[in-house]
């Protein structure tokens, strides 16, 4: 059954683009409905043809799709199932985008540069998004790009219950791998009551992009520490983090990531690494040549399930993370 029907005859339906159908499987399982059958194909020069199996007229639609690689296909994908959805007379449509495309380009460092997360924003709105659902942006300000309610889940509590469990607290030090994410590291400062410590970067004033220096801030010497942050792309930045916090004499070192992107290089930095784990949630679809003992993966199935149950609900998201520092 594919639809959940309350008072009112209000019918929830759940739609899922092919990028990562794992996690697609999991909410619906958490939410208890069914994945509406989707027609989807590439034509030969890469077009992409969609048509659901089920009439959506007057449904509350949410529909899932993670911006993984290829990413400028999945957008497009998703860009197509919500005109689709547009036409088919809906009655709302959520966009659940765990991942969230083109994120780290949320402002002009130079001229002439784009704004592509605010691009990615009217593109949803132009193509028939009411409300957007996604999970731990690369920055706050980007709710404000969207033209209408934007639900920001957070995977803190997943990940930091599991460290807390599994870690003596009285040895741990939460660790910020950058000047960037030191809010962040904060919350898990709260929430785990640890101290804090910084990867604070020097670049090298002769050479274009590179790191020359990095400095920790705070005492880490014969500790746990557990660096967070909110993505893993190549595993340049965060391995050497934890390579100055062993160099600073830290016992173990633990990385915790929301968004496992893992590009390129990043299977052999992260196989290669003293890191004894690395923590991630399944927002993208973990590579399989990365099928390493020390990866973990939380899933977020239920925490968007959640979430979505109360938007259906006209419940309260912020409710679910109440007891979660912000």
């Amino acid at each position: 059954m594919t639809g959940i029907k309350t008072t009112g005859e209000k019918k929830l339906m759940l739609f899922s683009g092919r990028a990562h159908p794992d996690l697609a499987e999991a909410v619906a399982h958490s939410l208890g409905v069914g994945i509406v059958p989707t027609k989807a194909f590439d034509f030969a020069n890469g077009e992409i043809y969609v048509r659901f199996e089920e009439s959506a007229r007057g449904a509350d639609c949410f529909l899932i799709q993670s911006h993984t690689n290829p990413i400028n296909q999945w957008i497009m994908e998703q860009l197509i199932m919500l005109d689709a959805l547009k036409r088919a007379s809906a009655r709302s449509i959520t966009v659940i985008v765990p991942f969230y495309g083109y994120a780290r380009q949320d402002k002009k460092h130079r001229g002439r540069e784009p704004i592509s997360a605010r691009l990615m924003a009217d593109l949803f709105k132009t193509a028939g998004a009411d409300r957007i659902l996604t999970v731990d942006l690369h920055t706050d300000q980007i709710q404000g790009f969207f033209d209408g309610p934007v639900d920001h889940l957070f995977a803190l509590p997943v990940l930091a219950d599991y460290v807390g469990a599994k870690v003596d607290r009285t040895k741990l030090t939460v660790v910020s791998p950058d000047a960037g994410r030191v809010r962040v590291a904060d919350r898990w400062c709260d929430r785990l009551g640890a101290p804090l410590a910084i990867v604070h970067k020097r670049r090298d004033p002769d050479v274009a992009n590179q790191v020359k220096v990095h400095e920790v801030v705070g005492d880490v010497k014969g500790r746990v520490c557990v660096l967070v942050d909110d993505m893993i792309d190549t595993g340049g930045t965060i391995c050497a983090a934890a390579d100055a916090l062993f160099a600073n004499g830290a016992e173990d070192v633990i990385v915790t990531a929301t968004h496992g992107v893992l590009s390129g290089p990043a299977a052999d930095r992260l196989k290669n690494s003293r890191v004894s784990e690395f923590i991630l949630t399944d927002t993208l679809p973990t590579p399989r040549e990365l099928n390493l003992d020390k990866i973990t993966v939380l899933s977020m199935a239920p925490t968007i399930a959640n979430a979505v149950r109360e938007v259906f609900e006209d419940g309260s998201v912020t409710s679910l993370f109440e007891d979660a520092p912000h």
